[in-house]
């Protein structure tokens, strides 16, 4: 999906200011921004072009969306896969959880389980609380902030660090059941002695590879629980989830900033392979790993950088 608006000088500048570049420039471009599935690109003619997921809400927070031109087609939407949730699922009360940071080779890999009852339903609609790769990071944060304060929920931050030594011993899906479990583990025995109607995690594997990993947990959260892709879109909990997740690793980024001396960004583009060469250069792999998921194979473009 894709949305074009037409804006003057200084919407342009606002607007660059809200994703600034931390993508390689196309041409004509004054900046080229990517987050999630999003990708925002403005250009000296003023137009600026949104692309992905959410590309006609958030182009739509800033003007109008110029009419699609004759004879394009919509692209079709993808299927979610997993379980068939009941029909109004949307309306229980539910624990959800998602993660985000495992495409990105910069920062965490964080996961975020909330817990949404049906009396806190119409607070998390009013916050206009949607999947967290169509918001901005100013809508992330004031969204998450508000639920953090009100919603039972359990973060679970791996910084570059602890990923790197505990990617040693596992995969990334591994690691991601782990976290998922024990973030709705927390969860679950916050809300004693309530209970959801129902759990919906944010499917990365299928249901029989998640639990295989889990094996040798020794408490495994299976009670009611469902797995679906594109979960967000099914129920606000893992919406909100997704939220949280974001602002926390919006939080870490911030941080491996500030240590760098310099901006972190998110993906794995091109920019960030020379941004991981200057801190090889600088500190090793050692101090690259304190920002770096370095299993990445943007680790050995950096190292190429400098031969």
């Amino acid at each position: 999906m894709q949305a074009v608006i037409q804006v003057s000088p200084t919407q342009l500048k606002a607007i660059q200011a809200q994703y600034p570049t931390n993508r390689q420039l196309p041409p004509g471009a004054v900046f080229a921004h990517k987050a999630g599935s999003l990708s925002v690109t403005g250009y000296r003619s003023g137009k600026v072009l949104f692309q992905g997921t959410g590309a006609q809400q958030a182009a739509q927070q800033w003007g109008s969306v110029a009419p699609a031109k004759s004879g394009t087609t919509t692209p079709k939407t993808k299927k979610a896969k997993g379980d068939q949730l009941p029909p109004d699922f949307a309306s229980w009360a539910v624990l959800g959880s998602d993660e985000v940071g495992n495409g990105s080779y910069f920062g965490p890999l964080t996961i975020a389980a909330v817990y949404v009852s049906q009396a806190n339903l119409d607070f998390v609609r009013g916050l206009g609380v949607a999947d967290s790769k169509t918001l901005t990071d100013q809508q992330i944060d004031r969204m998450a902030i508000q639920m953090i304060d009100r919603l039972p929920h359990h973060i679970v931050n791996i910084m570059p660090a602890k990923y790197n030594e505990v990617h040693e011993k596992m995969n990334i899906e591994k690691m991601k059941a782990i976290s998922h479990n024990f973030a709705l583990l927390k969860v679950l025995k916050q809300i004693q002695p309530d209970k959801p109607a129902g759990i919906l995690i944010d499917q990365f594997e299928p249901r029989d590879i998640y639990y295989r990993y889990l094996q040798k947990e020794p408490l495994v959260v299976r009670e009611n629980v469902y797995f679906s892709t594109k979960a967000e879109q099914f129920h606000l909990a893992v919406a909100a989830a997704s939220i949280i997740a974001r602002h926390r690793a919006n939080v870490a980024m911030q941080e491996l900033s500030q240590l760098a001396g310099r901006t972190i960004p998110v993906g794995s583009h091109k920019v960030v392979d020379q941004i991981a060469a200057d801190l090889l250069a600088k500190g090793g792999l050692d101090y690259l790993g304190q920002f770096a998921k370095l299993h990445f194979s943007n680790t050995q473009k950096a190292q190429g950088l400098l031969k």
